[in-house]
């Protein structure tokens, strides 16, 4: 089927649905077609207004694919040398993080007269599928990322022909140079070198405490603990030499013996505090079960100590002088003041907590309507700095339960 306009001749095949468009440039003599007449041998005449033209149907030659080529390429605006008869495949392109702007021009060379082809285009690592048809021959990348690339565009004719084989280019982008594999291994090889400098430093200060430690607790004991107990011993000589004499001189001289001893004790818990060769949750127990049977025996008080034994890990100085001074003063708070018969200690670890009670069946006190002294009042601050929980429960004739549950999976406190 055949139509004539005003735009030239139209050829329309009912079986392929194609359609083949005639100008002036194949032949026509003007693209305004106004009448079309078919002759006895079947020859086609078709009248314009500046002429007559004859066609003679027939099967359309066939059609070779038309050629596509690379004829220009600009990298950050700056032109790459491209042959003035176009390339097929470029090759080799390796750019820095700052060229990542590409300008490429690219033609097709079609074959039949007055054919117009059509462009494809793809860029291999940034787009998944081929472009839709277009009749621009230029396409524009701008801020590519880093990576390898390959650009295709093909050529497609008026009948659907596709370039036998696209044209191609290859190139490669850099990353900037703090995201290269030899920067980001000096990187971590620095960063490594600081934190075991960090680390060696902060092992050597450690040494050094523990040292210091030891020689406080070692000087402590020697000199200190040794002249306080000389001097309690002589006080007390010297007490009694002058009981049968002067009995004023008698009173100071039994202060400064009790005084002392007090003296002693507490160097004793200073030392025992400092030394880092203490610093197990199994030390802790021995140390309270030692002061509580002291307390309790000279009062005929009788104490039942429970621990777990097959639990020990690594307690800081901090945290077990504090922990011991709450059982300390909670015992003697039990031994002068509850009257009582018998007193309980006890001591669990569950799911990383550390939980100590103190009870005892004395008289006992309410404790809404009691003046806490200065005991009270330093365990609780004690509970705190450790980040635990402190509680006191008393009834009148019901006895005193002290509570203390600390936690001990902190980073201070390390199970060994």
């Amino acid at each position: 089927m055949y139509f004539g306009t005003a735009r030239g001749l139209d050829r329309f095949d009912p079986e392929t649905k194609r359609i083949r468009h005639y100008t002036k440039v194949e032949g026509l003599a003007n693209n305004s077609v106004t009448v079309a007449f078919r002759d006895r041998q079947g020859t086609l005449w078709f009248g314009t207004d500046l002429g007559l033209s004859r066609l003679a149907p027939g099967p359309d030659p066939p059609q070779q694919p038309p050629p596509i080529l690379i004829s220009g390429l600009r990298i950050a605006g700056d032109s790459y040398a491209i042959s003035a008869l176009g390339e097929t495949d470029v090759s080799g392109l390796t750019l820095n993080a700052t060229q990542n702007q590409l300008s490429i021009d690219f033609v097709g060379l079609g074959f039949a007269a007055g054919e117009a082809l059509r462009y494809q285009y793809r860029l291999a690592g940034a787009d998944p599928d081929w472009s839709a048809p277009t009749d621009q021959r230029t396409i524009n990348y701008a801020g590519l990322s880093a990576g390898s690339y390959r650009f295709m565009v093909r050529a497609v004719t008026a009948d659907g022909s596709i370039s036998p084989t696209p044209a191609t280019i290859n190139f490669i982008i850099l990353p900037p140079f703090w995201q290269r594999w030899w920067f980001v291994t000096m990187v971590v090889l620095t960063l490594g070198l600081g934190v075991a400098v960090i680390y060696r430093y902060r092992v050597r200060r450690l040494i050094e405490l523990e040292r210091v430690r030891t020689r406080i607790a070692a000087d402590l004991h020697d000199d200190i603990g040794a002249s306080l107990s000389l001097m309690a011993m002589l006080s007390e000589v010297a007490q009694r030499q002058v009981q049968r004499g002067n009995s004023d001189v008698a009173e100071p001289l039994s202060s400064i013996a009790s005084s002392s001893r007090e003296l002693v004790d507490a160097m004793s818990d200073i030392v025992w505090a400092v030394n880092p060769r203490k610093d197990r949750f199994s030390e802790l127990v021995k140390r309270m079960r030692r002061f509580a049977s002291d307390a309790f025996a000279s009062r005929d008080i009788a104490l039942q100590f429970e621990s777990p034994d097959e639990h020990d890990f690594k307690l800081g100085a901090d945290a077990r002088r504090e922990i011991f001074f709450i059982v300390k003063e909670g015992i003697n708070n039990i031994a002068r003041h509850s009257a009582c018969t018998e007193a309980a200690i006890s001591l669990k670890v569950q799911d990383r907590w550390l939980i100590l009670e103190l009870r005892d069946n004395g008289k006992g006190f309410v404790p809404s309507q009691a003046n806490e002294g200065n005991g009270l009042i330093s365990m609780r601050e004690r509970a705190r700095k450790l980040g635990g929980e402190f509680g006191l429960v008393s009834a009148e004739g019901h006895g005193t339960t002290l509570r203390l549950k600390v936690a001990v999976d902190r980073q201070r406190w390390k199970w060994g």
